[in-house]
């Protein structure tokens, strides 16, 4: 699991990521990320971004095959999460054809996104691992 201040989980903040976020696509994933203005109401400096995962059952009708690759992304995102920039709400959507795909696959097309939304520190988009 990702830790608790980097979940998206309510509706109205995804739908505000599907509405005004930018849009970015690779042939197994789609990402759409809105950046959120201003400071933690808490009073912290930085907010931390937030990032939710959708497939639907046309990826898979086989639930466990849809968490299989739902906790390869999360694991993905884990490991990227030290290089991301804070203050971002990003939706990833799986695409159907991403059944087949693998963890380095996953790895590889979401830094890709990551860094064509300017979301990664750097925006750098090579080998950051």
């Amino acid at each position: 699991m990702l830790p608790q201040a980097n979940r998206l989980r309510n509706r109205k903040d995804f739908k505000a990521v599907y509405t005004r976020g930018v849009h970015r696509k690779t042939p197994h994933l789609t990402l759409r990320a809105l950046k959120r203005p201003g400071p933690e109401p808490d009073g912290e400096a930085e907010r931390a971004s937030r990032f939710g995962i959708s497939i639907s059952q046309k990826v898979s009708k086989r639930a466990a095959r849809r968490n299989r690759i739902k906790r390869q992304i999360r694991a993905v995102l884990r490991e990227l999460l030290p290089h991301i920039s804070p203050g971002w709400d990003v939706a990833i959507v799986v695409k159907p054809t991403a059944v087949g795909c693998n963890y380095a696959e996953f790895l590889q097309e979401l830094e890709q996104l990551l860094a064509q939304a300017e979301v990664l520190n750097g925006h750098s988009g090579g080998e950051l691992l």
